[in-house]
């Protein structure tokens, strides 16, 4: 990665940005020696430019901001950095320097979820029960998910809210195993409901539908 330091005197904005929640916490500045110990520590290193002198968040407070990838702008003079907060990020003790709330909203957990499901089908780890699943099949997945939808059923029709949620993310669990395994994704999912919700989407598919019999009738 090529960064133009000269171009500010010898720093660059760095823009810390959670990788999780990417909620922006703090903007600070580096030269080519702060980054180069992010790079090697893999904590974040910053150059104050009111003591002239690295520093490392958290090496006070133990508020560290964890590595986790860094990238550069359109201009290479402005870096990305996203980190894995340990605690607040501003000294103030807010979780960032405009004192926003750097909450994780609960739907991006989804996609967490799937990626752990991922790591499994890659490493297979014995003892694991979505490694069990995997090494069923496709069609006892499927079943699984059956099984699941008919007890999530059950409880919505004669059962409590509260054992209702406890099946639904059953379903949904080991719906992301049979996506997985087909090489699919809840984002995919979450793209379909999307084309859907354009409010032309039924005229679309009534017409790609009609074009469709006029082909086949013209053959």
């Amino acid at each position: 990665m090529t960064i133009d330091f000269e171009k500010m005197g010898g720093m660059v904005p760095a823009i810390i940005q959670d990788a999780d929640t990417r909620q922006v916490l703090m903007l600070g500045y580096m030269n080519p020696e702060a980054y180069a110990k992010t790079v090697q520590t893999g904590k974040v290193t910053f150059w104050s430019r009111t003591r002239q002198t690295l520093w490392t968040k958290g090496e006070t407070s133990g508020n560290f901001l964890d590595l986790v990838d860094m990238k550069a702008d359109c201009d290479n003079d402005t870096l990305l950095i996203r980190v894995h907060p340990h605690g607040p990020t501003c000294h103030t003790g807010t979780d960032t320097c405009w004192g926003e709330e750097n909450s994780r909203e609960p739907l991006s957990f989804l996609k967490e979820l799937q990626d752990f499901i991922e790591r499994r089908h890659e490493e297979m780890p014995e003892g694991s029960y979505t490694t069990r699943l995997f090494r069923d099949g496709v069609n006892k997945m499927a079943q699984k998910v059956g099984e699941e939808a008919l007890e999530t059923v059950i409880e919505a029709v004669g059962g409590t809210n509260d054992k209702l949620v406890y099946e639904a993310g059953d379903m949904i669990y080991h719906l992301l195993v049979l996506l997985t395994s087909k090489g699919l994704r809840i984002e995919d999912i979450a793209h379909e409901l999307q084309r859907r919700h354009d409010p032309y989407w039924d005229a679309k598919r009534r017409a790609a539908k009609a074009a469709a019999k006029k082909e086949t009738d013209n053959q």
